[in-house]
């Protein structure tokens, strides 16, 4: 039961991240990237620590050890502030179907992490289908092999760094609620970023605001807010792997709300890879594998490889 409710909360984590990754294109244009991811992440923290006070849940975070905080304090700083600096600079000087599809690699990462620091053990059918998200990835977003822009190389240190704060969210969400993560990262986080302005001489952004840093810093701050409390109440149910490889799911989100919106049309190789990332959410999952069978995947799988 437990399996089956962090799966739920982390795919509604995946459809809240292909929306917010194409959305988040449109607000950071024209805007210092910096500062629209600060009036975001404030905006964000502060709706979830309103949901900690209101189910006076806040004081819970007094009685954690020191150790305990201590993790917290990483995951807002490693997670909560530098990375997001890193992936909206990339995100002004590259494409959002293509920051996704990096974006999307994190469960590479997380996976190597976590067999290392978490001893997850890694399933044939989950290696299986984390095989075939990198070639569903591949196949929808049309990557081909070509050098990493600075923009690109941007969101991956960010992707990186992600990864790493999932493995010690992971660790702390053995004691703390997956709200109070997700407050403390972003509210937390936020001031860090406000340092970060505050130390490069981007102080007089503060006297910028207008109605559009106001209105898209509350669409996004509110997409994140919802990405937070349910990605790491989900996490807290489920193994990191697992989790971050759900997350795949918003790249071919991104990319169809990028057709339908700016482009157009979709290939048969883009249906194909959709098609393929979700075998591969289905093999990864533990919740889903259990409805349907790994060997009758595995054949529809192949069936899958052999059209193209």
């Amino acid at each position: 039961m437990e399996n089956k409710k962090g799966t739920m909360f982390v795919l509604c984590t995946a459809v809240i991240s292909g929306f917010s990754v194409f959305i988040n294109k449109f607000g950071v244009k024209g805007v210092d990237p910096y500062f629209y991811t600060y009036v975001k992440n404030i905006v964000a923290g502060l709706m979830l620590v309103s949901i900690l006070f209101l189910a006076a849940n806040w004081k819970s975070f007094f009685a954690l050890a020191g150790k305990d905080k201590m993790k917290l304090f990483l995951v807002a700083l490693i997670g909560g502030s530098i990375p997001f600096l890193f992936f909206f600079k990339g995100l002004t000087m590259t494409s959002a179907v293509k920051a996704g599809f990096i974006h999307k690699t994190l469960f590479i990462y997380v996976g190597i992490l976590a067999v290392v620091f978490l001893k997850e053990k890694v399933t044939k059918s989950m290696l299986f289908g984390l095989v075939i998200l990198v070639l569903g990835s591949v196949l929808f977003l049309k990557i081909k092999p070509q050098a990493l822009g600075m923009g690109d190389l941007y969101v991956f240190i960010a992707t990186v760094l992600w990864a790493v704060e999932i493995i010690i969210a992971k660790k702390v969400l053995a004691n703390v609620s997956g709200t109070m993560v997700g407050s403390v990262r972003l509210f937390v986080g936020s001031f860090f970023i406000l340092m970060f302005l505050l130390f490069t001489g981007r102080a007089e952004l503060f006297g910028t605001i207008n109605f559009d840093i106001v209105k898209w810093g509350i669409i996004s701050g509110a997409l994140l807010a919802v990405y937070n409390f349910t990605f790491y109440n989900g996490l807290k149910y489920l193994g990191a792997t697992e989790a971050a490889a759900i997350l795949t799911l918003g790249a071919p989100i991104t990319g169809v709300l990028t057709v339908i919106f700016l482009e157009g049309t979709m290939s048969n190789q883009e249906i194909f890879g959709i098609g393929f990332i979700i075998l591969g959410i289905i093999l990864v999952s533990n919740f889903i594998k259990n409805i349907f069978k790994f060997n009758k995947l595995l054949a529809i799988g192949s069936e899958l490889l052999a059209k193209l």
